[in-house]
């Protein structure tokens, strides 16, 4: 008999990234990455699972960005053309790399990793989201939901409009992908405020996910800390999550990406080879970018990028095994100990975004592969589960009111509000009063309520905590400003267009194909609640 579960989750978002106006645009690749160096990897790993017997479980948050990225027709055959290139470039690596063995051996290795992400990509027929799906029917993930556009709703609170028209909007579009409601919800930066729960309930959702310190500070204190959900007045469940779990993965300190066998991500080919030879793979325009194609490891640290020795991906392996050896030992005796304590059985949770296995830190897969067959085969102090599950086998939990919380720096929302970003906010306080407004019309006529629905899509799109997120680390900022700027001019253009039922139908077919994410949407969403 186990004493203790271990609930992985990961957070699968990319923000909406899709611009059919342009036959490039770099922003699109962070999909076309992500799909080949996680989402893939991730899903050829549950195949080997069940394959082997192991009966895995996991809890894994797709957001309606993603999910609408991953099922778009354009964004399906932009990847499949992203991924020919890869194949193409990655042979004349190893015709060119003849006579340099170890070169040659990695390009041998990618070319075939290439060759698998083609067989799974075309296994699918280029749709992810009905690959995830399976696992989803056979209960080995719980697939859960976000905002629509990953919206920081404690910083629209003073609208309730606004908030739970990124809760409702986000279960509709999880309905309409996955035939099903959802039954929890990742929070986006796991940003919570007290109320929320009640939107929570009332959107039909069982469950959410907040950083620890939002269950620790809760009122009355939570008796087993942040290792037991804790149920809100509404009767919606909150899990915390762990740190010591998180921190041996994401700390860049101690963490495990961080061994110097792993592969090193800002080493790149698109920046080391020739510039005539890999012109045809990079940007039209002629700028470098990253190809995929990683031939150095990190070797050590403290070295610069110059100095970094030759990958190999065997003892990269072997490096992935001992770690996640080493996690699984680290949680049985956590479990042990807190088991201990508390005189029942612990959960575990370990967050983290789902990028990082694979995009981020390569071996990220194998790692997670060999923990779920090490925690299958060789303990039983803890078992894995998934957080529907957990409920469902522990109903009764201690009642308590969580802390206002998000995670990332300092832990209270000031990522997502400070010097760099903070003009983005009155501006869209402005649009959601507008919309609260335009949402209590009745359309005169079918080019009115498109218009009134692509409003609401242009107001859910600026408000993604992406363009705040990016704003803040300093990368692709132009981008994220000229994305926030866009969807509120949109948006406004709309507020002035339709009381005066000058709507330009020409124009609204453009931009409805541009911003084509939730085709089913409901402005009336945004009527007081």
């Amino acid at each position: 008999m186990s004493i203790g579960y271990l609930a992985l989750v990961l957070h699968a978002h990319l923000p909406f990234v899709r611009h059919p106006e342009s036959d490039f645009v770099l922003e699109e690749e962070w999909l076309f990455e992500a799909i080949t160096e996680t989402y893939v990897p991730l899903l050829t790993m549950f195949e080997g699972l069940k394959r082997d017997g192991v009966d895995f479980k996991m809890t894994m948050s797709m957001t309606p960005p993603l999910v609408s990225m991953l099922a778009d027709p354009l964004l399906q055959e932009r990847y499949d053309s992203h991924l020919a290139q890869l194949e193409e470039l990655v042979e004349l690596e190893a015709e060119r790399n003849e006579h340099n063995g170890h070169i040659r051996y990695l390009a041998e290795y990618y070319a075939k990793e290439f060759n698998q992400v083609r067989q799974v990509w075309e296994h699918y027929d280029g749709n992810l989201v009905t690959a995830f799906k399976q696992y989803l029917d056979s209960g080995n993930l719980d697939i859960i939901t976000c905002g629509a556009t990953h919206g920081y709703l404690p910083l629209m609170k003073m609208y309730p409009q606004a908030v739970w028209a990124q809760i409702q909007v986000a279960c509709e579009s999880y309905a309409d992908h996955f035939g099903r409601s959802p039954t929890g919800i990742w929070l986006p930066e796991c940003a919570y405020y007290e109320g929320l729960e009640r939107m929570l309930a009332d959107a039909g959702l069982r469950y959410f996910l907040t950083d620890g310190h939002g269950i620790l500070y809760a009122r009355p204190r939570p008796r087993y800390g942040a290792y037991a959900p804790i149920y809100t007045e509404s009767g919606v469940a909150a899990f915390g999550r762990d740190h010591e779990s998180s921190q041996q993965v994401w700390s860049s300190q101690v963490g495990y990406p961080g061994a110097p066998e792993y592969r090193e991500f800002y080493r790149d080919l698109g920046w080391d080879a020739d510039y005539e030879y890999i012109k045809p793979y990079i940007m039209p325009n002629g700028q470098r970018k990253n190809v995929g194609i990683k031939y150095h490891k990190i070797t050590g640290k403290g070295l610069g990028l110059s100095d970094k020795v030759w990958y190999d991906p065997y003892w990269a392996r072997e490096k992935a095994a001992e770690h996640a050896g080493n996690f699984s030992f680290n949680r049985e005796r956590q479990a042990e100990h807190l088991h201990g304590i508390m005189q029942r059985k612990p959960i575990i949770v370990s967050p983290y975004d789902a990028e990082l296995f694979g995009h981020w830190w390569y071996e990220g897969p194998w790692f997670l592969d060999y923990l779920f067959r090490k925690s299958w085969y060789d303990q039983d102090t803890y078992e894995m589960t998934h957080l529907a599950d957990y409920l469902r086998m522990n109903p009764t939990q201690q009642v308590a009111r969580p802390s206002q919380s998000s995670w990332g720096y300092k832990g209270f929302h000031e990522y997502w509000l400070n010097e760099t970003n903070a003009w983005v906010y009155p501006h869209l306080h402005k649009a959601a009063e507008r919309m609260i407004e335009l949402a209590k019309r009745e359309p005169a006529d079918e080019l009115e309520w498109r218009a009134l629905n692509q409003a609401a899509r242009e107001l859910l799109l600026a408000q993604s905590s992406d363009w705040a997120f990016i704003m803040r680390t300093g990368t692709m900022v132009p981008y994220a400003v000229r994305r926030t700027r866009s969807h509120l001019m949109r948006f406004n253009k709309l507020w002035e267009d339709i009381p005066m039922g000058k709507i330009d139908a020409g124009w609204l077919s453009k931009v409805e194909l541009i911003d084509n994410i939730f085709p089913n949407i409901n402005y009336r969403v945004y009527r007081p609640l």
